[in-house]
Parts: structure tokens; C-alpha cells; sequence
């Protein structure tokens, strides 16, 4: 990931590679932003990996479905524990 500093504070212009794509971006949290796009690349290439398109939109809306899922899961699993934890009061 490149960054380049903007003067003054504020965003920062960031070029990240997702899937062999150079995306130029900016943000405000450089750290926060690979995160996200370490996650995104590796879902991709793991769709990739189990699929048999070559289309990088498949692989995309794929991934995206992929992520989305893992947050749904995520966030039942966050809800259940607040509704134990409310019962313990």
C-alpha cells in the first residue's frame, strides 16, 4: 500500500491493490484501510480459488456476499450475547 501524505492534516491519498487492481482511495486512516483491504483481497482470492468464472464482477459480488454473510453471523452472535448479558442484570 503507498500512501501520500496530504499537508495540513485531513485524508490521505492511498493506492492499495485488491485482486490485482490498483484502486487510488483516500481516508483518514491509512491502518484501517489495509485492513479492510487485506480482507477484501483475501475473500476474492478465496472465491476465485472455489469458482470456475474468470469474470472479476462474479468474483466480486461473490465476495461481497461472502462478507456480508460473515458480518450477518457476526452480528447475531454480538446480539445473542447482549440479550445474556441483559438477562444476568
Amino acid at each position: 500500500m503507498k500512501e501520500e501524505k496530504k499537508s495540513g492534516g485531513g485524508s490521505q491519498r492511498v493506492d492499495v491493490e485488491i485482486y490485482g487492481e490498483i484502486y487510488h482511495l483516500r481516508t483518514d486512516d491509512p491502518e484501517g484501510l489495509a485492513q479492510l483491504v487485506q480482507i477484501v483481497d483475501s475473500t476474492m482470492k478465496s472465491v476465485a480459488r472455489t469458482t470456475r468464472t474468470l469474470a472479476g464482477s462474479h468474483i466480486a459480488v461473490m465476495s461481497a456476499l461472502k462478507i456480508a454473510e460473515d458480518y450477518l453471523q457476526l452480528k447475531k452472535d454480538y446480539d445473542e450475547l447482549l440479550a445474556l448479558l441483559d438477562d444476568n442484570k
